[in-house]
């Protein structure tokens, strides 16, 4: 095991630290301010949308700046961010804008610390290891940290709604004292207007079949996923009556999902293979939106639902990161890597717009039939463009790269 690889788990355990507190305690305090839907839909909206606007030029920072560079601008972002939450939990001066401006921010960091994560574990990693290694990446970010931090953030909120915000900034801290001794390779230097470095990504992660159906078959997704947890919190809240602490409990049970995924996750790919891992996760997500749509209000029931569709969810990231880390060439790999984010996650503001426009016109359980049915369009392009065949040949046209 190198000493990059376990330096790079240390930014990520403290870095998704500080991201898991913000991301938990930004939905209830805007739930503390309104209850609108439409209101609460902003804030997932603003906060999605750095995935569109700034990923495209993040994977050109990403490609052609040291990469422990870009993944310490990420931590140092985050921070600022964090302090001014906390200040102005201290201060009595939260707000609906102020949340709006974190959550921008917040997501502004993740699209850089993400990205550059992504594009530094096959530097520090065999080619061969790297659906493992992404199996402990997301375990970090979605599983063992977000399975401690949602409570923790929920018992925090006792203490003032600032004060998950202050544990965020120290773990911000943190993370940076660790980029600090990451060693990466050397920028590419390039002389092409960034706009050229962006096109030269785009056409890539598009003109790869396999790259792009993934692409697609994420966007779908993601819309659908952010339509629901936009309106998670009202969800937990208004029909299954639980507390602050309640709903973080709820997101620690969707981790959990994760964290038990990932001992099994290499063991599902290699006997199932890419394609039908990420066929059948595609069936799983539908099944469980769902069962989100039709359950009665049993929160014992909610959380099995919620454990499962994370579970699955973990055999599909593994292997999509996986995809595009093994089929694409190192000097394009922060571009390909940010601009699948820019089109796969662009669609997550209005995801969230929409899920606050219905549930406010139709009731919160129709904004899962919604997401349903958006959900299965994903399961038919995953079907037909993720055929065995197609990583054969991507893997042939890989290796005579």
């Amino acid at each position: 095991m190198s000493r990059g690889w376990v330096r790079l788990q240390a930014v990520a355990v403290s870095g998704s630290v500080a991201e898991g507190l913000m991301l938990s305690v930004l939905p209830w305090i805007a739930a503390t301010i309104t209850s609108d839907p439409r209101q609460l839909s902003l804030v997932n909206v603003v906060g999605q949308a750095p995935w569109l606007v700034f990923s495209l030029f993040a994977g050109v920072l990403i490609d052609r700046v040291r990469r422990s560079a870009v993944l310490a601008s990420a931590y140092l972002v985050q921070g600022c961010a964090a302090l001014a939450l906390a200040v102005a939990g201290v201060t009595g001066s939260l707000s609906l804008p102020l949340l709006v401006v974190v959550a921008f921010v917040v997501t502004s960091a993740q699209v850089l610390g993400d990205g550059a994560t992504g594009a530094l574990v096959p530097e520090v990693v065999e080619p061969d290891r790297l659906a493992t290694a992404n199996t402990r990446l997301i375990l970090i970010d979605r599983g063992v940290v977000q399975f401690v931090v949602p409570p923790v953030a929920g018992f925090l909120v006792a203490f003032g709604l600032g004060t998950p915000a202050w544990a965020a900034f120290a773990a911000a801290a943190v993370a940076l004292v660790f980029v600090r001794g990451l060693r990466s390779a050397p920028a590419t230097p390039s002389t092409e207007h960034p706009l050229r470095d962006i096109a030269e990504g785009l056409r890539f992660l598009v003109g790869t079949r396999l790259l792009l159906s993934i692409t697609v078959a994420v966007a779908l997704g993601s819309f659908a996923a952010s339509a629901a947890m936009a309106m998670f919190v009202l969800y937990v809240k208004e029909l299954l009556k639980l507390g602050s602490v309640g709903y973080g409990v709820m997101l620690a049970v969707a981790a959990a999902g994760w964290v038990a995924s990932s001992f099994v996750v290499s063991r599902v790919v290699d006997r199932l293979g890419y394609a039908w891992s990420m066929r059948l996760g595609q069936v799983g997500m539908v099944v469980t939106m769902v069962l989100y749509a039709v359950l009665p209000p049993w929160a014992w029931a909610i959380g099995v639902v919620s454990f499962a569709q994370s579970a699955v969810v973990m055999v599909w990231n593994v292997c999509s990161q996986s995809s595009r880390q093994r089929f694409t060439p190192p000097a394009l790999l922060g571009r390909v890597l940010t601009s699948h984010r820019a089109l796969a996650w662009g669609l997550t503001p209005l995801g969230a717009l929409a899920g606050g426009f219905v549930a406010a016109g139709f009731g919160l359980r129709s904004v899962w039939v919604m997401a349903t049915l958006i959900q299965v369009g994903a399961l038919v392009t995953a079907w037909r463009g993720l055929s065995p065949q197609a990583f054969r040949d991507a893997e042939l046209v890989a290796g005579n790269r």
